[in-house]
């Protein structure tokens, strides 16, 4: 994802040399829509309780996809509010393992979690822009954002003694990334990195206080890298 914003900057930078600026007065609009899409690599951050003794867990995340939508409003000359609501997409498998002599995962029923999330996002964001160069312009993106995890499972009253891992729809999220706005003849092209990261515990518990699933676990929280391609 890095090699493929670092080629597009440096693919852009060569436009220093041109006479040509592209969509001049763009950037004095109040107001700019537009649209992304894009891929995420979202994991989760994970911490024991201190009491588990008996349970090692590993994570595997699999790449999945991001689309949205784009308003932005003008501040000033170097500062924009962003809002991108979009949807995303991406699998995550939970691997239980015992530790020691411990037994408690003794099959793949009981050792193997698959999380598939699908998300409707909705970032809020200050766009921090560098001096325009030609037709380039970094920028550094922060801000936060609320996650509804529409496949989260929270309501099932069924949990991982039934194989179900559930999770909390509504999450929160701060965010920071860099990109680039590449001034093409008709639209602005904004390749962006950003990561995300969740403020709260999205873990749901199992019934059972002692659950082998849920009980190791203090903390479970979204840890991400979005890699966007905006059109505007």
């Amino acid at each position: 994802m890095i090699c493929v914003l670092i080629f597009t900057i440096n693919s852009a930078s060569a436009q220093r040399k041109e006479k040509v600026h592209y969509l001049p007065t763009y950037d004095k609009d109040l107001l700019h829509w537009g649209f992304y899409l894009g891929l995420n690599q979202k994991s989760f951050k994970l911490n024991y309780t201190l009491a588990n003794a008996n349970t090692t867990i590993s994570i595997k995340d699999e790449t999945g996809f991001n689309i949205g939508l784009i308003g932005d409003v003008r501040i000033n000359n170097y500062l924009n509010l962003r809002l991108e609501p979009g949807l995303s997409h991406n699998v995550k498998t939970l691997f239980y393992a015992n530790n020691s002599n411990a037994t408690l995962f003794s099959t793949a029923k009981d050792s193997v979690r698959n999380v598939s999330g699908s998300y409707l996002h909705v970032p809020l964001l200050l766009k921090f822009k560098a001096k325009r160069m030609n037709n380039v312009r970094p920028y550094l993106l922060a801000g936060i954002s609320y996650d509804f995890n529409i496949t989260s499972n929270q309501s099932s009253t069924k949990d991982n003694l039934q194989r179900v891992f559930r999770l909390k729809k509504s999450n929160f999220m701060y965010e920071v990334g860099f990109g680039v706005d590449v001034y093409l003849f008709y639209f602005k092209f904004s390749p962006s990195i950003r990561g995300i990261f969740a403020l709260n515990n999205e873990l749901v518990r199992d019934a059972d206080p002692n659950s082998r699933w849920t009980a190791p676990i203090n903390y479970l929280g979204t840890r991400g890298v979005f890699l966007n391609f905006a059109f505007e």
